[in-house]
């Protein structure tokens, strides 16, 4: 809780108090006027100094050591019994401050407890009844702090530990992208040179992409959508067949965001295992752009009995759904479906929760 808001707390507190002894005052004028015979300003003057004594004083002993010294050396570690026995005996400590300063400071020597012991008793116990309301006001207080204080750091650690989940995402996506593409260069190299060159000047654009662009949680969907067009010419440069992948966008990318590298473990899942370069649209991708979100579908071809997964190497399922739950919270459907040598996905992002 941040510190003002605590200095308002306890200004209001204290406004507060400070009104009840006010009204107390305003409902014993008739009373005090017809037996004191004072001015109203003398009159009043003489209950503040009375009130003082009586009320604030202890009120204030009781409430900041209640707040600042019971609540942490013993609530806090559940020492109850210690609890009640300090409180009570800081109550009356209070109290007889407060007796002192109205026979030593505030009024005349022996204007407090003046009416004998019974007298006496009478006013520590009312005294110390008042400081041990304050004391135990102060102790709700300070614990209704704490309480809010440990809300807030359990939702900054909480915070702290999705960035920190997101950033081991990524950590685990990049490298098994980067040591795919370098493979691919390396055996591009052999073949034909200037190809090669151009898978490079492409890798050094997916590069940048990785390493300047996926640092914030969302980036313009236009940017992600070219990310994946250029991972899709850099795999075409494998194969002769033109018809080898199917690509399509549906919709306008302005003014969209998404999950940096969200579409491409399916992307590249997909490549790895689709393997049939010979046979058109062994791979079909798909990204419709709607009003209320989107939908990317993925499917490719693979040989029955290898049982393609996402796991193979690559960011498996369990930490792609860990992902969109951290992102996504209710706002996203996932369906893989693999059968009769086709491996499927399907994932819908929602704007809003469904």
């Amino acid at each position: 809780m941040k510190k003002t808001v605590i200095i308002l707390l306890h200004s209001v507190y204290w406004l507060m108090f400070l009104f009840l002894l006010l009204s107390f005052f305003i409902i014993a004028i008739p009373a005090l006027d017809s037996h004191h015979k004072m001015p109203g300003m003398r009159l009043f003057a003489r209950w503040t100094a009375l009130m003082t004594g009586f009320a604030i004083v202890p009120g204030i002993i009781s409430f900041y050591t209640f707040y600042f010294f019971l609540s942490d050396q013993f609530l806090k570690k559940g020492k109850i019994g210690l609890l009640l026995l300090w409180g009570l005996g800081t109550a009356i400590s209070a109290a007889a401050v407060g007796g002192m300063a109205l026979s030593f400071v505030l009024f005349k020597p022996g204007f407090m407890f003046n009416g004998g012991m019974e007298s006496a008793a009478t006013e520590i116990i009312l005294m110390t009844f008042g400081a041990l309301i304050n004391g135990t006001i102060g102790l709700v207080m300070r614990g209704f702090i704490n309480w809010y204080g440990d809300i807030e750091l359990k939702a900054a650690l909480a915070q702290k530990n999705h960035e920190m989940e997101l950033a081991i995402v990524k950590l685990q996506l990049n490298p098994h992208f980067l040591f795919n593409t370098i493979n691919n260069i390396d055996v591009l190299i052999a073949k034909n040179p200037v190809q090669a060159s151009l898978y490079l000047n492409k890798l050094s654009d997916i590069m940048r992409f990785m390493l300047y662009e996926t640092k914030t949680e969302e980036i313009p969907l236009a940017k992600e959508v070219l990310f994946i067009e250029k991972y899709i010419a850099l795999q075409r440069i494998r194969t002769s067949n033109v018809k080898y992948v199917q690509y399509k966008l549906t919709g306008d990318t302005s003014n969209r965001s998404i999950a940096p590298m969200l579409f491409i473990p399916f992307v590249e899942n997909a490549f790895k295992h689709g393997g049939h370069r010979k046979i058109d649209n062994a791979i079909v991708i798909n990204l419709l752009i709607e009003q209320d979100g989107y939908t990317f579908e993925c499917e490719n071809l693979y040989t029955i009995g290898t049982g393609q997964t996402l796991a193979d190497g690559g960011l498996g399922n369990e930490l792609i759904q860990k992902r969109l739950r951290l992102l996504y919270p209710g706002r996203h459907i996932l369906n893989i479906s693999h059968q009769s040598g086709l491996y499927k996905v399907k994932l819908v992002i929602y704007h809003h929760a469904h």
